[in-house]
């Protein structure tokens, strides 16, 4: 049985959800969101409150349980407030400038790295900061991950693309052997 699944979450104020056939929508004051239901999950909508339950008592069924009962948690609270993640990046002429709907970024390559921003997401570039932001955890997480994919920070000096919470521990290198 999921701990999460089996509790029912409160919608709270400002925020609509609405269940068809084969989505969930949640609308609320910052955004729009919508969620495909796999077909071994049932979603209801009781007073003000959501209730996740499995259609079969598969193995399958009870992992989908608790995920689509977090899925749901992260899309009520995004819509009220939007999730953020940000990133730094550490190198000599390392940068990040955003051109309309595009993030183009200079990481150590002979050509600069050119990201198409997804559609929902905004990002913005300051010095040597990205930010992120999002209604999505999914989506604001996931355009994280690549753009940090791009250039990941390396052990010895340090250089490349991090979370601003990521903790990269460094090597020593290699050393002069003295002679005497």
């Amino acid at each position: 049985m999921s701990r999460l699944g089996k509790r029912e979450l409160k919608i709270p104020e400002h925020t609509e959800v609405t269940v068809s056939d084969t989505a969930v929508h949640v609308k609320g004051p910052k955004g729009e969101l919508t969620k495909v239901l796999h077909p071994l999950i049932r979603v209801e909508v009781k007073d003000n409150a959501v209730k996740i339950e499995p259609k079969a008592q598969s193995k399958l069924a009870r992992a989908l349980w608790g995920t689509y009962a977090s899925l749901l948690k992260s899309m009520m609270q995004g819509v009220r407030e939007p999730f953020s993640k940000k990133l730094i990046i550490e190198g000599v002429g390392y940068r990040a400038a955003l051109s309309g709907n595009t993030l183009d970024l200079s990481v150590g390559f002979s050509h600069a790295v050119k990201m198409e921003i997804p559609e929902g997401l905004s990002v913005t570039v300051e010095k040597n900061e990205i930010t992120i932001v999002g209604a999505s955890k999914e989506l604001v997480g996931q355009f994280a991950a690549e753009v940090r994919a791009k250039k990941k920070p390396e052990p010895y000096k340090g250089k490349g693309i991090r979370y601003s919470d990521e903790v990269v521990r460094r090597k020593q290198g290699k050393r002069a052997v003295a002679s005497s």
